[in-house]
């Protein structure tokens, strides 16, 4: 039995969503392991957005500070980068990050969001994503091999392949995998106790 966790690092909604994850990660049973699986939102790209995608995302952030409250974005992201369209060398990132230090997956992902969304930098570069690493106290070198290496691209291939072939609409999401199947759980971005009491319903009902 474990609870999966899927995700992009460089989904809007994911940031906005960290806070009450983090408080349900510490009300979770102890017995009860988490597994984050990358979803991948968008593919390789050296294609600079197109301007109605950049207003549509910059929508989608006013959108979310308004819906999740608190939730910071650093809009000069816009003017200092050019966006790409391109999210896989993140989820790759933290591929690597996992590989060379299984401790460091949830710091890569932090450093991720907070560059993108804090810092106005842009983690569709590998260099942007090297950097983060370093200031980790990873090699930069290893994860710039790891990070552009055929283990990590077979890992994320596998966990893309598992996102699409589960019962998600989206991400963030979340699915208590058991011995009798999956079960989605209904996401709430404001407050953890709804979601505990579902996972805690699932369990019992899945033993």
């Amino acid at each position: 039995m474990e609870l999966l966790h899927f995700h992009d690092p460089m989904c809007s909604w994911c940031w906005a969503f960290r806070p009450t994850w983090q408080q349900l990660r510490a009300q979770l049973p102890a017995d009860l392991p988490v597994r984050r699986v990358v979803g991948g939102l968008a593919p390789d790209s050296d294609v600079p957005m197109e301007p109605a995608m950049r207003a549509k995302l910059q929508s989608v952030w006013q959108m979310i500070q308004a819906r999740v409250p608190g939730t910071p974005f650093n809009f000069d992201f816009w003017q200092n980068c050019t966006p790409r369209r391109s999210t896989y060398n993140a989820c790759r990132a933290v591929l690597a990050a996992k590989r060379l230090a299984p401790e460091s997956e949830e710091a890569m992902i932090v450093g991720i969001q907070e560059a993108y969304y804090l810092q106005a930098q842009n983690p569709s570069d590998i260099s942007t994503l090297v950097e983060i690493a370093q200031s980790m106290g990873l090699d930069a070198e290893a994860f710039a091999a790891e990070v552009s290496g055929a283990t990590v691209e077979a890992a994320l291939q596998e966990e893309l392949a598992f996102a699409r072939q589960a019962p998600i609409n989206g991400f963030p999401s979340l699915v208590l995998r058991t011995a009798s199947g999956m079960y989605p759980i209904g996401l709430d971005y404001l407050d953890a106790a709804p979601m505990l009491l579902q996972i805690h319903t699932a369990m019992e009902a899945a033993r």
